[in-house]
């Protein structure tokens, strides 16, 4: 069962010889499924269409079609649905909304630690200069 509605139109599905061990059934039968979805189809919202991007990576082609490649199984249906739940699973993730950073500030007492490390950082390296003899 889908959670989010994807429109018939933003998806295109091609069946495909998959690879990998199975002897002769992967040689003959076109089990694997490779699902392309139009992403400008799906109308999201700006922040979840750039953390889909983000979660995609490789699978996102420049043209904004996301690309599913689902092998698994032994049957086109099974395969067929582990592509849907996977495009179902990364839509999900994708409207999570990230936590807002709060920006903070050091403190007064660690600016004053940070200084003083400093200062005595400095007095160990200028201890290191050349040995006069006076």
């Amino acid at each position: 069962m889908p959670v989010f509605d994807v429109p018939e139109e933003a998806l295109e599905e091609k069946f495909i010889t998959a690879g990998g061990p199975g002897g002769q059934n992967v040689n003959k039968v076109a089990t694997a499924v490779q699902l392309r979805v139009d992403i400008y189809q799906l109308g999201l919202p700006p922040f979840a269409f750039r953390k889909l991007k983000e979660l995609a990576g490789s699978r996102m082609t420049a043209a904004g079609v996301l690309v599913i490649q689902a092998q698994q199984f032994r049957t086109q249906e099974a395969n067929r649905k582990n592509a849907r739940d996977r495009l179902d699973a990364l839509l999900v993730k994708a409207h999570e909304r990230d936590a807002r950073r709060i920006a903070t500030k050091p403190g007064k007492a660690a600016k004053a630690r940070r200084v003083d490390e400093k200062k005595a950082r400095s007095g160990v390296k200028q201890g290191r200069g050349k040995v006069r003899l006076d």
